[in-house]
């Protein structure tokens, strides 16, 4: 069996590049089905089809209603095609191709077959029973990170990781095209954790921004989620929409949630599954590698995108600005964003968790890296940093780790310097987090 030659990814009609096209373009050479997936108006169809041209590739979209029909009535007809790429929008909207696709890549298990869009967990959709063991890669896309935006490349862990700061000592750097460019600092980062990162958005001023969100979660209400899920009460999903976006960054209980919905307990949980499977709402689990019995062992909830949350809460700059709590939840689900999508786009994986006990010691985010180093990283709003900050780090780092085990602790905060607060502690600006 030949292997095409990796090709080289073009760039998109929006000029902007993601980060996960290396990553389809390589499974693409040694997996038969690759799925990319993640919330609706993210930019999987424009990556899709911004993959370099090949012989015979064939484009079908299940959001048209003929092709859909088309697919529901002859799954294995729908799918037949040579050995080219197929690539299939929207997969979730016919779960019956899966079974198709399958006994297609079966009979000619040459890789780059298909290439499958989602906006919702597939395996999550009702009637799925074909999982593709074996023979799929999944990749996931969330809306444009800043340092995509800025042009940059996923550099932030592997500098954290060396602890190499250079270049970044200089004024805070706002994300080009992302935020206003006369603003810096807390400011800048408000303003495009305000405005959030689904492409549609970048170009619009702050009110159209608020309705364009408004509308998205009307769209997804009235058709997305009856596709995966019976929802007959919109207007209980919508307000749940409204507890989780303010619910971000807490520990889950779905108890307390709960208490501000007249919905009964499996109920809630089947509508927070349904967000979770239209990828708005995710968990971060808790660091475990310990007996220490006093460690939480409850999920961080967070929102996947900072400017749907905000507008959802009718949240605007000139509120948030002067709201310590308000602008401390804004920032850390807004870094939260940006670690995601930095760690997915890493060639291997890395483990991203959260730590918090009994006695209120907190780390916002534990990453582990694949050669055993763990990164420790508090989360400021402000831009005043002291040797306070870094105690919970230290703490975690004498006595949770292993002896000697390397680990480095950061601040990321808004102001301008890079500071050193000992051995392997550091004090970084935000605009690390898509500096080059």
């Amino acid at each position: 069996m030949n292997t095409p030659p990796t090709p080289t990814p073009t760039v998109p009609p929006n000029g902007i590049a993601r980060w996960q096209t290396p990553g389809v373009l390589e499974a693409l050479q040694t997996r038969r089905v690759v799925v990319l997936e993640g919330a609706r108006q993210c930019g999987k169809t424009t990556l899709a089809k911004s993959l370099p041209p090949s012989p015979g590739v064939i484009y079908r979209t299940l959001d048209d209603v003929a092709l859909q029909a088309a697919a529901r009535a002859d799954p294995h007809g729908f799918v037949a095609h040579g050995a080219g790429l197929m690539v299939i929008d929207e997969i979730q909207r016919a779960p019956e191709l899966l079974q198709a696709i399958k006994k297609e890549v079966d009979e000619n298990p040459v890789p780059g077959r298909f290439l499958l869009t989602g906006s919702a967990r597939i395996q999550s959709s009702p009637g799925v029973n074909e999982s593709l063991a074996g023979r799929v890669a999944h990749q996931r896309l969330r809306p444009f990170a800043a340092g995509e935006l800025a042009g940059v490349p996923p550099t932030f862990l592997a500098r954290a990781l060396r602890e190499d700061w250079a270049g970044l000592a200089s004024a805070f750097q706002s994300a080009p095209g992302a935020v206003n460019s006369s603003v810096s600092g807390k400011d800048a980062v408000l303003l495009q954790a305000l405005r959030g990162g689904y492409p549609e958005v970048q170009s619009m001023n702050d009110k159209a921004v608020r309705r364009w969100h408004q509308d998205y979660v009307t769209a997804l209400l009235a058709r997305d989620l009856q596709d995966i899920a019976h929802i007959r009460r919109k207007d209980s999903m919508r307000k749940l929409l409204e507890v989780l976006s303010a619910w971000s960054g807490k520990l889950m209980d779905v108890s307390a949630i709960g208490g501000q919905l007249a919905v009964s307990r499996p109920t809630l949980e089947t509508y927070i599954n349904a967000l979770q499977t239209l990828f708005l709402v995710e968990r971060v689990r808790p660091w475990a590698k310990t007996d220490y019995d006093r460690v939480s062992k409850q999920d961080k909830l967070f929102m996947t995108d900072t400017g749907l949350a905000a507008s959802v809460l009718r949240w605007q700059f000139d509120k948030v600005r002067l709201d310590a709590d308000l602008s401390g939840k804004l920032v850390e689900g807004f870094v939260y964003t940006q670690l995601a999508a930095q760690l997915e786009a890493q060639d291997e994986p890395c483990h991203l968790s959260h730590y918090r006990d009994r006695e209120q010691r907190e780390i916002d985010f534990v990453i582990e890296a694949p050669d055993g180093m763990t990164v420790g990283i508090e989360v400021k709003a402000g831009s005043a940093v002291g040797l306070e900050s870094f105690k919970h780090l230290l703490w975690f780092r004498e006595r949770m780790l292993q002896k000697k085990a390397p680990f480095v602790g950061l601040v990321l905060y808004t102001g301008e310097q890079v500071l050193r607060f000992g051995e392997q502690l550091w004090a970084v600006p935000l605009h690390a987090l898509w500096g080059e």
